[in-house]
């Protein structure tokens, strides 16, 4: 990632409504060449709105949207974008082979079909009719339409839906190889592992405002609480009654704890138990962190910063 990227779109100052809903309040959101940004909030956050305005399907109320740094309704900055929604209507009578051709006919320098068919791992399917496929086989698919163009900017909607593990992981390492070859993408996926593994920065929306943007482990830092692993003997219902424990479980030998006052805990389970081993302490994953700041945000909102 090449945190000081090109900026290829942004959102200055953005405000959008539904009547009487603010989906979208004095947002400001720049999305990088070079970087995969992951946008994640919980439904209704303003995700979609924020991805509709840099697509050029909504107009904002307040403020301005730029698209390479053209209005994202313009027919130039569009052919600069690859989409790849959560559902997508295709012809069924058409081949896959020919609905790669079609989409890449409206690009100005288009990715090769046998480019565009290794990139997307779809090659076994080129002949194939497109409603004749898996679901699975079609969001594969969905992908390589989205890559064809070889768009600057690529907008990845829950991209592994009805996935196997290993068409996932031959999606994540073609996404890497984009944008390690320039490219910007733009994330939104309910599965916090594949946002901690392919972002590099996270922004998080609530209620229409961003309450957090920066790299996976700034966000991890932001939470105090962490995880603690050690081989003992101590009776696990006891410790999980100790201050500072939130949870304990026990894993054959290992004892399992979430705290968040993890200086006094390890301090106690050294002192309770000398012979005590493997003493591991981590922090929160990105789903952890993702719980905690959001119910944070929504407890104390006047905390929230755009």
């Amino acid at each position: 990632m090449d945190p000081n990227g090109e900026v290829l779109a942004n959102l200055r100052g953005v405000t959008k409504r539904y009547g009487a809903v603010l989906a979208l309040d004095r947002v400001d959101l720049d999305l990088h060449a070079g970087q995969v940004l992951a946008l994640l909030g919980p439904n209704g956050a303003g995700k979609s709105t924020a991805i509709g305005l840099l697509l050029g399907l909504l107009r904002a109320d307040a403020g301005q949207a730029s698209l390479f740094g053209l209005d994202p309704q313009h027919l130039a900055a569009r052919r600069g974008i690859g989409v790849m929604l959560q559902s997508a209507e295709l012809p069924d009578t058409l081949s896959v082979g020919e609905l790669i051709r079609l989409t890449a006919s409206y690009y100005p320098a288009p990715r090769s079909l046998s480019e565009t068919a290794a990139l997307a791992a779809v090659e076994d399917l080129l002949p194939r009719r497109y409603g004749r496929l898996s679901g699975g086989q079609q969001r594969r698919v969905q992908f390589a339409l989205a890559i064809c163009g070889k768009p600057r900017l690529l907008f990845l909607d829950e991209p592994t839906v009805g996935l196997d593990l290993p068409a996932r992981q031959q999606l994540w390492a073609t996404v890497r190889a984009l944008v390690d070859d320039g490219a910007a993408v733009v994330l939104t996926t309910h599965y916090l592992e594949e946002a901690e593994r392919l972002a590099d920065r996270v922004c998080v929306l609530l209620r229409g405002r961003i309450v957090s943007d920066g790299s996976v482990d700034a966000l991890r830092a932001r939470v105090v609480q962490r995880s603690v692993r050690c081989v003992t003997s101590l009776d696990v219902a006891e410790v999980g009654q100790w201050p500072g424990v939130l949870q304990a479980t026990r894993d054959n030998a290992f004892l399992q704890l979430r705290s968040n006052h993890v200086e006094s805990v390890v301090r106690r389970l050294l002192a309770a138990d000398p012979a005590l081993s493997g003493l591991e302490v981590q922090p929160a994953g990105l789903g952890e962190a993702f719980t905690e700041l959001t119910n944070d945000a929504a407890e104390h909102p006047q905390q929230e910063a755009a």
